[in-house]
């Protein structure tokens, strides 16, 4: 067994600086073994912190979570220790201490990061001051017996002692997903990506990640039928955990951006989706017969209410779905009366797109998901593979399914969820090329951005206090799982607070997510003009809907509005997904990205930015009269009525059922096309371009072909739109010419306040006009 003077060795601090002060040299250990420290640059404003027993001979230990990148050398590799350390580890400053181990980081003006200190039983703790953000999808399970819908909501998870248990849940959170990556947003990140923790965050100071540590019993593999013990689901697999063994990253997030950018980096940059998968899709439970699935789209289509997708739920989910009783790849019989070929054809011609539901085999033909698709050397492709479980779903791409709804599936470790996203990615790939896949999951993890990474909230309540949550799900979830996400449009479970009104203000605030679907029980009341009827359809639930609230008219206007301002927002949408890849930034954006200092700004988690510039703060109160607005400095103009605002205080705005508020930053430039039925519906009339003067601004507007995977090879156009408001001139120039089309098109160009409009046509070269 080497000695700690050879083992000291590899170290790449001088000597010299280990005896910076008498006493004696002390051995670093970890779960009672020698181990090493070792601390490395990891991204442009990131660290990797990784503390190994000796006989561990890996650089890391494994998760998918993480993409597959090569990291340096470490800068600072110690086994020994007698007094403080200091080096710089890329940008950042970092201190070695020993009596406990700690680990401090500072930035290069000084400002410390955060302070971590490795405890001798284990935990490692962690400094805490201003809220912490993140930690995934979903929050605390209400204890048994209380009434969540009097609790506050969970956005700042300072306070709780989170077991990370991933779970099935409903009330005011819906699913949980939990992710040790936390942002404390007085600037700092951490992500635990091993070992499995708890996260302790009852202290006023100081948080706790606890080390999972398991037990014989936690290395039995979890079925379908057993997971309500809620033993490993959800969690690394138990052999994968290795005790003293820690690797932790710690970003400086004193500039979210370049923290969001990071974390981006590290965990592998988001896909672009399909452009129609940020319309409109309605999602359908018990189905008659194919006359009613291609009836309803009719309906949208006349109605002219916009929709891109239709989604079809399985059969034993419900009484009557597209296929024969789940898990199965087969269409119903009972429900496809004609070819289901034919059928769906038909519904391509009509301009949608068909998306299944999927639930997955248990243990006994899917003992676990492994490999990758095309299937690399050394890897055994058996009915663990995903690419023998990928070609079970091919006869039903060829039939003209373009897109999956893979539910359940809770039994899977950490690894299998995760590898689950990369199976209906990488499998549709497989059957067609260069068309971009979708699929959205109940569950997730951090890094499956690099795989689609579409979330949903799950089985969630409809309720008041519910609509409430899922904007803090929405922004929490955002910030460290993945950039898309959406919940069901009215919630999933019905009741009698289940009404045509809580459903146009969770319409109005799903309208402002990446994922815009109505789902639910008692199913034809998520149908736009579902509450207009006089009849709710199959009550799908104990608890449904009174009869009473039927024969609403005033809500399908108000839904219509929505869904067609979804659609004119297109190009501002769009241009978010880009960023998403591009600057790792989320669509659904927290206050605190662009007001890190601004307390109030960074402590809201009932409104949100889309974007850099608009402010949307969904109206979450029955009966709602007003709604309270905390508006960060600058100047905002009112999206409805123009009128502007001071920022650095809270307002009040009068609402009535058809308006949620929305703001927009002075300096914005947000492009605003005609109304379009679906997202790849040609209109001849031009993209507006709105700006808001009061400060200077720009936007780039980014473009493709909106299916394919070619803008990974840099087949795309950009075009930068430059505003100058003392001069009150617009710049329009091309940022990047990838597509081999003409450029030219007309812009009509709106100025508020007041409103003057002006009309251009732009070639494809830099132009500069006054307004």
């Amino acid at each position: 067994m080497p000695t700690f003077h050879h083992l000291l060795r590899s170290t790449l601090i001088p000597a010299a600086l280990l005896m910076s002060h008498a006493g004696q040299t002390q051995a670093i250990t970890a779960a009672g073994q020698p181990a090493q420290l070792n601390i490395r640059q990891a991204g442009e404003h990131s660290i990797r912190i990784t503390l190994k027993p000796v006989s561990y001979t890996g650089d890391f230990p494994f998760t998918p979570a993480l993409a597959e990148r090569n990291y340096p050398a470490p800068a600072v590799s110690l086994t020994m220790l007698n007094g403080p350390v200091k080096k710089q580890v890329g940008p950042l400053q970092v201190e070695v201490k020993p009596a406990p181990l700690t680990v401090v980081v500072s930035n290069a003006k000084g400002e410390k990061i955060q302070e971590l200190v490795f405890e001798n039983e284990g935990n490692l703790l962690f400094k805490v001051g201003a809220p912490v953000l993140g930690m995934g999808e979903g929050g605390s399970k209400p204890e048994q017996g209380s009434n969540w819908r009097s609790k506050k909501i969970e956005f700042d998870r300072r306070g709780i002692l989170d077991k990370m248990q991933p779970r099935w849940q409903a009330d005011a959170y819906g699913s949980r997903n939990p992710v040790p990556m936390l942002i404390g947003t007085e600037g700092w990140g951490l992500f635990v990506a091993s070992p499995w923790v708890q996260v302790d965050l009852t202290r006023s100071e100081q948080g706790v990640f606890i080390p999972w540590k398991p037990q014989s019993g936690d290395t039995v593999q979890q079925n379908q039928r057993n997971q309500g013990l809620a033993q490993t689901k959800g969690l690394p697999p138990a052999k994968s955990i290795v005790p003293g063994l820690y690797d932790v990253f710690v970003f400086d997030a004193h500039d979210p951006l370049q923290f969001m950018k990071d974390e981006s980096v590290i965990t592998g940059p988001a896909v672009m989706p399909p452009k129609w998968s940020l319309g409109y899709m309605q999602s359908h439970r018990t189905l008659q017969d194919d006359d009613q699935m291609t009836g309803i789209i009719d309906t949208f289509r006349t109605r002219k209410i916009p929709v891109d997708a239709v989604i079809y739920l399985g059969t034993g989910f419900t009484p009557r779905g597209w296929n024969t009783n789940q898990p199965s790849f087969d269409f119903n019989p009972a429900v496809f009366k004609h070819d289901p070929g034919s059928v769906i054809s038909g519904m391509h011609d009509r301009h949608v797109k068909v998306v299944v539901h999927m639930v997955p085999w248990d243990r006994d033909k899917l003992p676990a998901l492994q490999g990758t698709i095309p299937v690399k050397l050394g890897e055994q492709l058996d009915n663990t593979h995903i690419q023998n479980y990928w070609h079970q779903h091919e006869a039903l791409m060829k039939t003209g399914v373009d897109a999956f709804w893979p539910d359940e599936g809770d039994w899977f470790n950490l690894y299998e969820r995760i590898k689950r996203h990369q199976l209906y990615y990488q499998g549709p790939l497989s059957s067609y090329p260069n068309i971009r896949p979708w699929s959205l999951h109940r569950n997730g993890y951090l890094g499956i951005a690099q795989w689609g990474g579409w979330v949903w909230s799950g089985d969630t309540e409809s309720s008041w206090k519910t609509l409430e949550g899922q904007i803090a799900v929405g922004i929490n979830h955002s910030l460290s799982l993945s950039p898309f996400w959406g919940s069901d449009i009215g919630g999933f479970t019905p009741n009698e607070e289940l009404t045509g009104e809580l459903y146009a203000r969770w319409f109005q605030f799903g309208s402002f997510n990446a994922s815009f679907r109505s789902h639910g029980r008692t199913w034809r009341t998520r149908l736009p003009w579902g509450w207009g009827s006089s009849e709710m359809g199959p009550k799908e639930s104990r608890e449904n809907p009174l009869q009473s609230e039927m024969n609403n008219p005033a809500i399908e206007p108000v839904v219509k509005k929505y869904d067609e301002l979804h659609y004119q927002l297109l190009p501002y949408t769009y241009t978010l997904a880009w960023e998403a890849r591009q600057l790792g930034l989320p669509m659904m954006r927290a206050l605190w990205l662009y007001y890190p200092h601004d307390a109030q700004a960074s402590a809201r988690g009932d409104q949100y930015l889309w974007g850099r510039d608009l402010l949307v703060a969904p109206v979450y109160t029955k009966g709602a009269t007003s709604r309270d607005i905390y508006l960060p400095q600058g100047t905002w103009y009112d999206w409805w009525t123009n009128e502007s605002k001071k920022g650095s205080q809270t307002i009040s705005r009068a609402v009535d059922l058809a308006t949620m508020p929305i703001y927009v930053r002075a300096g914005a430039i947000i492009p605003f096309d005609p109304v379009r039925q679906y997202t790849a519906e040609v209109v001849n009339e031009p993209t507006t371009l709105k700006i808001y003067s009061g400060a200077d601004g720009n936007f780039t507007l980014y473009e493709d072909d909106g299916t394919s995977l070619d803008y990974l090879n840099g087949k795309y156009n950009q075009t930068l739109i430059t505003w100058n408001d003392k001069q009150k001139k617009l710049r329009i120039a091309p940022a990047h010419s990838g597509l081999s089309v003409d450029r030219s098109r007309i812009f009509k160009l709106q100025l508020f306040p007041g409103g003057a409009t002006k009309t251009v046509t732009y070639t494809g070269k830099a132009m500069e006009l006054s307004l």
